[in-house]
């Protein structure tokens, strides 16, 4: 069985309508900081084992980014919103 993503949208979907983005956890540096919290921000990522969050746009439907959790072990899908709702006026 495919994996099933429920869109907050959309319902339950399969995971071949979506694309991931990557990590939803970094924040944006200031535009004025420093060349170390740029190259950090733009260059450095933790890989970690287990629960992580993810940006997912659900291109085969809605056609919003998504904030996925999930369990990169496991693949279980622990919760599914809307990015816009996560962000500062709704943009990534």
């Amino acid at each position: 069985m495919a994996s099933l993503i429920t869109c907050p949208h959309c319902g339950v979907r399969p995971r071949e309508e979506f694309s991931v983005r990557g990590d939803a956890t970094p924040v944006r540096p200031l535009p004025n900081a420093s060349d170390e919290a740029w190259h950090a921000y733009v260059y450095l990522r933790d890989n970690p084992r287990g629960q992580i969050r993810e940006h997912w746009y659900h291109e085969a439907g809605c056609r919003r980014w998504l904030v996925v959790e999930r369990n990169n072990v496991t693949h279980e899908v622990v919760s599914v919103t809307d990015a816009a709702s996560k962000t500062a006026g709704g943009a990534l």
